[in-house]
């Protein structure tokens, strides 16, 4: 038999301690803020990689760059924690493969984004993506 001391120690930190009385839902997780910059790196490497299927000729050209994108995508994801996105090869059944002055345009819109989490990003992650937005830039001009 348990001592009244005994008893009321385990009926305090029972509950307390197993969750089951708990009526809070978990918080949902805020989106990290460098979500958007690995969005818009997955969405480049596969535009290119459309691009270049429609258009073999310009393959040798846009194809570093799709790679680059990919390789930033990684990187990425391992600083938020994402998974990685599913290999993703050109069909039929994509959205249309662009012009360079739609890739170009799309660059551009992606540096601003990444120009802007740079400013706003802690030490520890504002250099990989002021590299980022530094490639993207370089992007623009191999465009022209």
């Amino acid at each position: 038999m348990l001592s009244v001391t005994a008893a009321a120690a385990l009926a305090v930190t029972a509950p307390a301690g197993c969750g089951f009385f708990d009526n809070d839902p978990e918080p949902i997780p805020e989106p990290d803020p460098l979500q958007p910059v690995l969005d818009e790196a997955r969405a480049l490497a596969a535009a290119y990689d459309r691009l270049a299927a429609a258009q073999p000729d310009l393959s040798a050209r846009i194809t570093p760059l799709a790679e680059d994108h990919r390789a930033h995508a990684a990187e990425l994801e391992r600083l938020v924690g994402a998974s990685p996105a599913a290999s993703t090869a050109p069909s039929a059944g994509t959205a249309p493969a662009g012009t360079l002055a739609e890739m170009r345009t799309a660059e551009q819109a992606a540096a601003r984004t990444a120009n802007a989490s740079a400013r706003t990003a802690p030490a520890d992650r504002a250099m990989l993506i002021g590299s980022i937005a530094a490639c993207r830039a370089t992007h623009v001009e191999a465009l022209r």
